[in-house]
């Protein structure tokens, strides 16, 4: 019985810790499968959470007009045609050889602007909401607005990785460890001895 008396104080202490860990980050772990089921599905939403790529004319860098003048047009275009009240920072380029088109990515409420490549012309703009769940899902966002150069996301996500371990762990053990116990008390019994019939002079 000893041995089966340790397995349940190590499911006890294990029920405990996934009881804990739940309750603790519940609301974190909703906004963690929230925003991965979304981004999971960033790219099939019709340009609702990501703005659909467009194609430019030519494929070709040597007929592209230079990044510096591509960078004017869409800084000229971001506020023109959202507001003049928006910073012109930019998160990143991103250019896209094989669609003949450019994306200039803005930091503030993160718009982008396409461009074509060849004529400059304006294919799209739009606000990138796959990149506000990101920063939500990887717990940059904080960094993002406090300036702190990313030491939030780093803690962040050291102590949801190793929690969702942690939960994963105690999850199987509590799935696992009943049908261990179940097996070492069977086989801890003593055999069955048969019955013998005495016979009847």
């Amino acid at each position: 019985m000893g041995k089966r008396k340790k397995q349940a104080k190590v499911l006890r202490i294990f029920r405990k810790i996934h009881r804990t860990t739940g309750a603790l980050l519940f609301i974190f772990f909703f906004f963690i499968s929230i925003t991965g089921l979304l981004l999971g599905w960033k790219k099939n939403t019709n340009g609702a959470i990501l703005p659909e790529s467009q194609k430019g004319t030519s494929t070709e860098l040597v007929e592209w007009l230079s990044v510096d003048s591509l960078h004017t047009i869409a800084c000229t275009t971001l506020h023109n045609s959202v507001s003049q009240n928006l910073s012109l920072e930019l998160d990143r380029i991103d250019i896209r050889k094989d669609k003949g088109m450019v994306k200039f990515v803005f930091v503030d409420q993160y718009y982008e602007v396409q461009l074509d490549g060849a004529t400059g012309d304006v294919l799209s703009v739009g606000q990138r909401k796959s990149d506000f769940l990101e920063n939500v899902h990887d717990g940059s966002i904080l960094d993002r607005y406090l300036g702190t150069s990313g030491i939030i996301k780093l803690i962040y996500t050291s102590i949801m990785g190793i929690s969702l371990l942690m939960f994963t762990i105690t999850g199987f053990w509590l799935w696992y460890g009943p049908k261990r116990m179940r097996q070492s008390g069977r086989s801890s019994q003593n055999p069955s001895q048969k019955n013998t019939m005495g016979t009847v002079s």
